[in-house]
């Protein structure tokens, strides 16, 4: 079972992330909004298939990261988020929430063997 299919977003803590995100469009072009940027690809197995990998700074002061104390956590894309959901249960990886479903993908928060959260996500492209 393919478990992590590629990188689906860098989320980082920011001062202000407003400013951080102006500074990003005007002095590297990125195209932002107030969650930060979209960078698309094509899948190399399947060009005609397209994909996203989401750049966007938090709050310095969001809980969203906890219970890591990383000013970071890196979002990785899966292809079945139920099945992986499984085979991390049997191997005693901390999973911290629930499988969340939303129109642009499925979620889950687990933790790492040093404690830093990480977001998987299965998106519905």
């Amino acid at each position: 079972m393919k478990k992590v299919t590629g990188i689906g977003g860098i989320l980082f803590k920011s001062k202000d992330p407003n400013a951080m995100n102006d500074w990003y469009k005007t002095h590297l072009g990125l195209e932002t909004s107030p969650y930060g940027t979209s960078f698309e690809w094509r899948e190399s197995e399947d060009p005609s298939k397209k994909g996203i990998t989401q750049w966007a700074p938090f709050a310095e002061t969001t809980k969203y990261f906890e219970p890591s104390a990383k000013d970071f956590m890196i979002n990785y894309r899966v292809d079945n988020l139920e099945a992986l959901a499984e085979e991390l249960k049997k191997e005693n990886v901390t999973i911290l929430d629930t499988i969340e479903t939303y129109d642009y993908g499925k979620f889950l928060h687990i933790l790492d063997l040093e404690g830093n959260k990480i977001q998987l996500w299965e998106p519905i492209d």
